[in-house]
């Protein structure tokens, strides 16, 4: 009995995280008033989403997110040939530096970038003059172009991510039994190496594109003062930028968003299924490394280009920008301290920054007991609710920020009982925790699978309880991986906008939030201390997630 009670207990809580605002999002596409005022039912939000001009964004939005994706993959598929199969020096650390991109909130880098690269005023453009006398500006960040550009700056980190194990664990044997039978280097690169990665590759390439098509800091930020608009920018400007907020049209618009997501996800499952992709095998081998001769300084050279472009440069921005009085007016006369002055003592940025440590701290890590609950039942147990689990731990994944702020909005004004979430900081909690909870239950599901059943079964005899067992024993022995797990889901809260901008109230700001504010205020000086704090966060997070890695997780 007690079991059932606590799994129900499980399903009723991921129902609510997941389904229930998946629901909201239905019914506030039927709805013709915004959240919690009374109205009738219509599908006028669905005949306004059906228009010329939000297929335009539709094709902005597909076509972005595809030509972005397209070309980091190419870069990040390189890099990893480079760090796993090369001789290339110090791997290691180009491993670690090719991967600092994606831990850096794209805000941050967004501001840097328009900062760097605005036709008037930019420090690549004021370069360029200087040094050419040319008028016209080298780059102009406010484009097509410089979406893609922005975006690619952390896709390309997270592709790496997901391939570079794919290229140190396969069995050079394969590749090989190619080239004796013929093949030239790059016909087996192709057919053999990229054939056999083709599981790791298409999922890699759906979730890129699926955070293209999410993404929001770089369209916002870039694409709309160019007149670019995308599915996330459509939603935020309809709910914030009209005389009466659009909801039934922007939450018709998210739900075509979670519909593309799905459609996406079953040609995945149609593209693999029924063929087999062996890369390991049971004999013992080592990775072929390739020789490259002289060839491997210019691979060593690629790599620090990449990380001083997606870091140095823009981290630079940020540190200049933060001590001259006027963005784009780079003389010795304009430097100044005011920018950390005014931060220091802003009411505002001190009291976004309680928030977003609090939420942080509070969201990590209830986001991975729940996280490793979940797993204990998806691994541990053979109850026949597994399947409902497992889909409902994973729905978030194809919810975007967007789409679940606004699923969350129309779930907190019509939340029945005397516990209101609705306008206050708890609201953000509970997003971030259906946010990260698809990460959290992948990171204790390996880690839960890695422990023999014998140490919980001996626990069990010895008269301990469930919870000791779990508590003492499971999470005891997975922790290295359960902090791995709540540095990143950390990061995830500490970089994440586009729920945040539609939750927040006065009072109840984040950092990101306070981040985007004063850009739109003109603030580019306290925006830029701003930045460099909450990155003097990341690296102190990203350094102690790579020692613990080190210690505990590395193989002796």
């Amino acid at each position: 009995m007690t079991t059932r009670l606590a799994l129900a207990g499980l399903l009723a809580l991921l129902l609510f995280l997941t389904a229930y605002p998946l629901a909201m999002l239905v019914y506030g596409s039927l709805h013709t008033t915004p959240p919690g005022e009374p109205g009738a039912f219509n599908l006028d939000g669905y005949r306004a989403m059906l228009s010329s001009a939000n297929a335009v964004v539709l094709l902005n939005t597909v076509g972005l997110s595809l030509v972005k994706t397209g070309l980091a993959m190419v870069v990040a598929l390189f890099l990893a040939w480079i760090v796993a199969r090369t001789d290339t020096p110090y791997r290691d650390t180009l491993e670690v530096l090719i991967t600092l991109p994606f831990y850096i909130p794209p805000i941050l880098t967004a501001m840097a970038w328009g900062m760097l690269a605005t036709p008037k005023g930019g420090l690549i453009n004021l370069a360029w003059t200087g040094l050419t006398g040319d008028r016209a500006p080298l780059v102009n960040i406010y484009s097509y172009g410089g979406v893609v550009w922005h975006m690619m700056q952390y896709s390309t980190p997270f592709l790496f991510l997901l391939m570079v194990g794919a290229f140190k664990s396969m069995d050079p044997a394969l590749e090989e039994s190619s080239r004796m039978s013929g093949a030239s280097s790059w016909t087996t690169f192709r057919r053999v190496t990229l054939g056999l990665m083709l599981p790791v590759t298409t999922s890699a390439f759906l979730l890129s594109f699926i955070r293209g098509v999410e993404s929001f800091e770089s369209a916002l930020i870039f694409g709309t003062p160019a007149g670019i608009e995308v599915i996330t920018t459509e939603i935020y400007h309809l709910i914030h930028h009209t005389n009466t907020p659009d909801y039934p049209q922007a939450t018709a618009l998210a739900l075509g968003i979670m519909v593309l997501m799905f459609g996406l996800v079953a040609w995945q499952w149609r593209l693999l299924g029924g063929r087999s992709f062996f890369t390991v095998t049971g004999k013992g081998y080592t990775p072929r490394v390739t020789r490259l001769g002289r060839w491997r300084w210019v691979t060593f050279a690629f790599c620090l280009l990449f990380f001083a472009v997606t870091v140095v440069l823009p981290v630079s921005q940020l540190v200049i920008g933060s001590f001259f009085k006027f963005f784009g007016f780079y003389r010795m006369s304009m430097l100044t301290v005011d920018h950390y002055t005014a931060v220091w003592s802003s009411r505002l940025v001190w009291r976004a920054l309680g928030n977003t440590l609090l939420l942080g701290l509070l969201g990590a890590t209830a986001t991975m007991l729940l996280g490793a609950v979940v797993a204990y039942v998806l691994v541990r147990t053979r109850t026949g609710v597994r399947p409902l689990v497992e889909v409902l731990a994973w729905l978030p994944w194809m919810m975007p920020g967007m789409v679940l702020g606004i699923g969350f909005l129309w779930a907190y004004a019509l939340m029945p009982g005397p516990i209101q979430l609705y306008g206050t900081l708890w609201a953000l909690l509970v997003a971030y925790v259906s946010l990260g909870t698809p990460l959290a239950v992948r990171t204790m599901s390996g880690a839960f699978s890695q422990l023999a059943l014998d140490l919980e079964e001996c626990s069990r005899v010895h008269g301990a309880a469930w919870w000791t067992t779990f508590r003492r024993i499971l999470l005891a022995l997975a922790w290295p991986a359960f902090a791995v797990g709540w540095i990143l889901i950390f990061f995830i809260i500490l970089r994440e906008l586009s729920a945040s901008i539609l939750l927040y109230s006065v009072g109840n700001e984040v950092l990101p939030v306070v981040v985007m504010r004063m850009w739109t205020e003109g603030k580019a000086g306290q925006v830029s201390v701003i930045a460099l704090v909450m990155l003097a966060l990341v690296f102190v997070f990203r350094f102690g997630e790579r020692r613990l890695v080190r210690t505990h997780l590395s193989p002796s």
